[in-house]
């Protein structure tokens, strides 16, 4: 960064702080990841140059030769993947594929039904701060609080009564395997389209650990981060028959421009995907996350739902004097990153919430097992005990500095 630094140094010394923050942190916030070096280094080319309106062989603009070759390879490489249809790659973030996918097919006005935010639904599907809850009619539904798991009788009688036009099925902080086929069922008997959005389960279901929705949906829309490891952005995956709308949609009606630098980053973290080796990966963080909340569970913990099928567990601190913006904080002093989360049936402000929500998709990029979540789930649990011994928290630090040297993320 020998040009950042003599240009601005202000921005070079906060990126200089954010890359230490990253590499002597444990990062086990559910939604973050780290990308290859080969990632990153697509992001920094040349292609942010380009303006590149429109799709390869019918551009707006001239010079896009190699703009089309590497949105065509990101766009095959994701039908590949995922073993759909058609994809586009070009939405600048899954908030944007969704809206693309939504104004597909529904009006302003028309009736969605959508996963409940505070039960582990996603602003995008519904909430009314979201132009998904302003925009359109929501219904919604959610978990059972015996279990903390997805209530089809509830779904199914929501989605009957309300006859929407979309369902949209998928979470941001939801633990268990999600029923796509059930879910895809239901929106067949009620005449609706199913939106899956696979944010959080895209690198799971191209690694083969979770099951794919693409049988059950006619739209699939994702971010490219978190579980599928690739740079910050969407995409949007559809039947055949759909292509046309969607790729109208992303643009021109809600995008101009596509990020071409960006897109060749997606095309490289896709191309990792296929590797053999993203299977293990894949494999790798479920089991991580299986092990993580054993050790909880095991020291007193509760969880939402009791454990996890996926790469995250999301604690329910209702039972403990602490809520999940001081648990949050207490854990970031030792250097554990998480973020706080609502739970079902949360009473308290978004701002505060009464629960924590812990991945591990990036510790696994890292080459952290089953010993390392052993140790980490320890010192959280150590923690969550007593959140305001700062001999403690200063003790845990310690030791987790000296892990992430062991595995150091910049190599």
């Amino acid at each position: 960064m020998v040009h950042l630094e003599s240009a601005d140094p202000l921005v070079h010394r906060a990126v200089l702080g954010e890359t230490s923050r990253q590499h002597g942190q444990l990062e086990m916030i559910a939604s973050e990841n780290f990308v290859s070096p080969a990632v990153r280094e697509a992001m920094g080319t040349v292609l942010t140059h380009k303006y590149a309106e429109g799709l390869p062989g019918k551009r707006y603009y001239g010079g896009c030769e190699y703009a089309d070759q590497v949105e065509d390879l990101a766009r095959t490489r994701a039908t590949k993947l995922f073993g759909a249809d058609h994809a586009n790659v070009q939405p600048h973030s899954g908030a944007q594929a969704n809206m693309a996918a939504y104004f597909a097919f529904l009006d302003p006005g028309d009736t969605i039904v959508g996963m409940n935010l505070s039960h582990g639904g996603h602003l995008t599907h519904g909430s009314p701060v979201n132009f998904s809850g302003r925009l359109f009619r929501v219904a919604a539904y959610g978990v059972r609080e015996s279990d903390g798991r997805i209530d089809f009788d509830v779904v199914r009688e929501t989605v009957l009564r309300e006859r929407p036009r979309l369902i949209v099925t998928g979470a941001s902080a939801y633990p268990r395997a999600i029923d796509f086929e059930t879910f895809g069922e239901i929106a067949r008997e009620a005449g609706a389209i199913h939106l899956v959005d696979l944010a959080h389960l895209a690198g799971l279901v191209a690694g083969g650990h979770h099951p794919s929705p693409f049988a059950h949906a006619d739209v699939v829309t994702t971010t490219t981060h978190k579980t599928l490891r690739g740079p910050r952005g969407g995409m949007a995956m559809c039947r055949a028959e759909h292509a046309k709308i969607i790729d109208r949609m992303v643009f021109p009606f809600i995008q101009g421009g596509p990020l071409m630098h960006v897109i060749a980053a997606k095309a490289v973290a896709l191309g990792e995907a296929l590797a053999p080796s993203f299977r293990d990966y894949a494999g790798c963080i479920v089991e991580n996350a299986r092990v993580l909340a054993r050790t909880v569970t095991e020291r007193g913990v509760q969880l939402v739902s009791g454990g996890t099928d996926t790469h995250l567990i999301l604690v329910d601190l209702r039972d403990r004097d602490l809520t999940g913006k001081d648990a949050e904080q207490a854990l970031e002093r030792a250097g554990i990153t998480v973020n706080k989360n609502t739970v079902p049936g949360e009473t308290r402000s978004p701002f505060v919430t009464s629960g924590l929500r812990i991945g591990t998709p990036a510790l696994t990029t890292r080459g952290m097992g089953a010993d390392e979540m052993t140790l980490i789930g320890g010192w959280i649990a150590d923690i969550l005990d007593r959140p305001g011994d700062a001999q403690r928290i200063e003790s845990i630090g310690r030791r987790v500095r000296e892990l992430c040297e062991t595995f150091p993320l910049f190599r």
